[in-house]
């Protein structure tokens, strides 16, 4: 498939069907019940860092206050996410070449000392902030593994009848992380004009004190993160198998292709190249597009508050739905194709919806708040909950190319995407109504490619038609 195909050597299967001629004893897969508790601990993992990552976004005007921080500085915390993507080539070879343990133990390595970073009380705000800085670059840095390792997880531990459901809960929870940090900051760390109870009751509130306790609030966050983050670091290191004693699946046993041949036949797939940007392109830029929500929802008169609720309903929706979908996706093998075209329809149709309400002046479209809300969470829903499924697909597309190669060169390019996303609207755009447009454009480019996209499910025909 593509622009070059595998040798019959390349596909030859390890596990091989017995043959009834002959006295060789057939080799079994099997499925281990403490597949679960890697899928856990991986995702407690993934988790984590997508609350680290977006910590000082839903508290950015405490931040702002307590710290000195601009609104570039927020950016900046947030932009290093995707710059953490830029080493992605060495990631997923040490992937590939050490497996899940090693690649993860240094992934929560990196989370580790980034989150300790940032703890360190010293008193002088400028060493203070370049230590902030230094540590999101660390969490960002554990992002191409945490975020294309689902796949190969999956894969390495489940059945084929599990796969699509457990690349969707390995893949989606680090979106529930960053949408739980809209409620944790917030929830923890007071506004500067929201002190403690204590504070309001007393007569006058001196600034310094102000400062100090949201100050403190910020550190207790801090220090919170870290050390769950360090509990989860010990687990990993304590017990997390790369792979279990016997595969799952003939998939799983089967011989992969080199690093080198991977790359050459992935950069050399057109069908490939096609669906991979029908992933990236939407994904990346609905990333940056719920980084400024509630800039954009400004002038509709939508609250910063109401705004952050509808950003993490969206994504919570999605991780939802997403899970959902990917356990209808295992019932029904084979149907990858139709249900991704479902749902970039209906993420075209909710962009369009949201965007032509913004522009009620010209359209006389009904602005109401239920109609912001469903649009909006609609659009989150439906983009969201696409990820896992794109990803079972990637991997049939290109199968024998190993998952955690296949993940990790999609999700770069959706980290691409949003990486020149926001810097464009950090340091170049001020007004924000044409990217709403941007966003339905890339639905509705995404939808396009998906339709001519011709599918083929090779991996799915190795584990049905080759019984062990």
């Amino acid at each position: 498939m593509g622009a070059a195909s595998s040798t019959e050597g390349e596909r030859e299967p390890l596990l091989v069907p017995p043959d009834r001629e002959t006295s060789i004893q057939p080799v079994y897969s099997q499925v281990y019940g403490r597949r679960w508790l890697v899928l856990t601990l991986f995702s407690l993992l993934a988790f984590m860092q997508g609350i680290v990552w977006n910590t000082w976004g839903p508290i950015q005007n405490s931040a702002m206050h307590a710290y000195d921080f601009t609104k570039s500085d927020i950016a900046v915390l947030v932009l290093w996410g995707p710059v953490g993507f830029a080493p992605w080539l060495l990631f997923i070879w040490l992937m590939d070449k050490k497996g899940l343990r090693v690649s993860l133990l240094l992934s929560a390595f990196f989370m580790v000392i980034g989150a300790a970073l940032r703890s360190v009380p010293v008193p002088e705000q400028h060493l203070r902030r370049w230590l902030i800085h230094a540590g999101q670059l660390l969490n960002g840095l554990a992002g191409p593994t945490i975020m294309s390792a689902g796949p190969l997880l999956s894969t390495t531990w489940f059945a084929p009848d599990q796969r699509a459901t457990a690349t969707a809960v390995a893949s989606l929870v680090s979106y529930l992380g960053a949408a739980c940090s809209f409620i944790v900051g917030p929830l923890l760390v007071p506004a500067p004009n929201d002190t403690t109870r204590a504070m309001v009751n007393r007569a006058v509130v001196s600034t310094d004190t102000q400062m100090n306790h949201i100050r403190d609030r910020i550190q207790l966050v801090l220090y919170a993160e870290l050390g769950v983050v360090a509990m989860l670091f010990a687990a990993v290191l304590l017990y997390f198998p790369s792979r279990p004693p016997m595969p799952p699946s003939v998939a799983a046993a089967s011989q992969r292709l080199s690093y080198r041949s991977s790359i050459c036949r992935l950069l050399s797939n057109v069908r490939f190249l096609m669906i991979a940007l029908a992933y990236a392109v939407p994904t990346g830029v609905v990333a940056g597009w719920s980084g400024v929500l509630d800039m954009i929802l400004t002038p509709a008169r939508v609250s910063q508050v109401d705004a952050g609720w509808i950003g993490f309903w969206s994504i919570v929706g999605g991780c939802v739905f997403g899970v959902a979908m990917a356990r209808f996706a295992d019932s029904i093998r084979g149907m990858l194709k139709l249900i991704l075209v479902l749902m970039m329809a209906g993420a075209s149709l909710a962009s369009t919806w949201f965007t032509l309400t913004c522009l009620t002046r010209l359209t006389h479209l009904p602005s109401t708040a239920a109609t912001l809300y469903t649009s909006c969470i609609l659009v989150g829903i439906f983009i969201n909950s696409s990820v896992p499924i794109f990803f079972e697909l990637f991997i049939e597309t290109v199968y024998p190319v190993p998952e955690g190669i296949t993940c990790g060169v999609v999700t770069f390019l959706g980290n691409l995407v949003t990486g020149c996303l926001l810097f464009f609207l950090t340091f170049y755009s001020t007004e924000l109504s044409w990217l709403n447009w941007c966003l339905t454009g890339s639905c509705a480019f995404s939808l396009v490619l998906i339709l001519f996209f011709r599918e083929s499910y090779d991996r799915l025909y190795l584990d049905v038609f080759v019984s062990v």
